[in-house]
């Protein structure tokens, strides 16, 4: 197969659902995987079996990703072009209001998944001329966002990978990027939307397919405009640029009016 091959986490939905869509018009071959694996398998029969593979994956199973893994590569004709580390769940409250779990299964999908995808990914990865590893991050990682403490905290983790990586990983060949949008329009935000009070302020402007179209663009940018950190939407690629000239006391304090806190 002489197709160009990406491996999706969380791709059953949202974001990871509309950047197989994208990949697979474009003549990818796409693989689908996700803890919901009646919605990657109805998605796999949408796109057409010549187009993707689909199974249910826990990214938290490190030995699973890795199988996972393994298997895409010998069905895509040996290569993996992109790994897309794209799974994630959310929680929104006061720190000290939540349950110990939730903050830890936050971390174990948010930043161990990351982990772990990335590390499977890897020797699939240097086999591939001109692949890229990208992974999920958020605007939260701009400045930790109050409400969203656990969350912020894990898509902090996965920029400070990505940055690691793009330098440690570019003897190999490997491009690495991560996405920081803002609030998309997916299930998984309307579910805490009501909780969002910075939602109130910025708005939610992004659709999924903005962010896949945001990937696709990331994934053929020049190699040689090493760009890591990708902002979809004017209004992130602002705040981040904001963060990065306004002085300490003000990006706090702005954090501070924008929550609600």
């Amino acid at each position: 197969m002489s197709r160009q091959a990406i491996f999706i986490t969380g791709a059953a939905a949202g974001i990871g659902r509309a950047t197989a869509e994208r990949f697979a018009a474009e003549g990818w071959f796409v693989g689908l995987y996700d803890l919901n694996e009646a919605g990657v398998r109805e998605l796999a029969q949408q796109l057409g079996a010549d187009r993707a593979r689909a199974g249910r994956l826990d990214v938290t199973d490190g030995a699973a990703v890795a199988r996972a893994v393994g298997e895409f590569f010998e069905a895509a004709g040996r290569r993996l072009d992109v790994m897309f580390n794209n799974a994630g769940i959310g929680q929104t409250g006061d720190f000290h209001t939540l349950p110990l779990a939730q903050h830890h299964a936050v971390i174990e999908v948010n930043f161990k998944g990351v982990i772990n995808g990335s590390y499977a990914a890897f020797p699939f990865l240097r086999q591939t001329p001109g692949a890229c590893l990208v992974s999920m991050s958020s605007a939260s990682a701009i400045y930790g966002a109050p409400g969203l403490a656990s969350y912020a905290a894990t898509k902090f983790g996965v920029k400070g990978l990505s940055e690691a990586l793009s330098i440690e990983w570019q003897q190999h060949g490997i491009a690495v990027m991560d996405v920081l949008p803002l609030f998309v329009d997916t299930d998984m935000v309307r579910k805490f939307e009501s909780q969002l009070k910075a939602k109130d302020v910025l708005g939610m402007h992004l659709t999924a397919a903005d962010v896949a179209g945001t990937i696709w663009r990331a994934v053929h940018w020049p190699r040689w405009w090493k760009r890591v950190h990708w902002y979809p939407g004017l209004q992130g690629w602002f705040l981040a640029l904001a963060q990065k000239l306004s002085p300490a006391w003000f990006n706090r304090l702005t954090t501070k009016i924008i929550s609600g806190y």
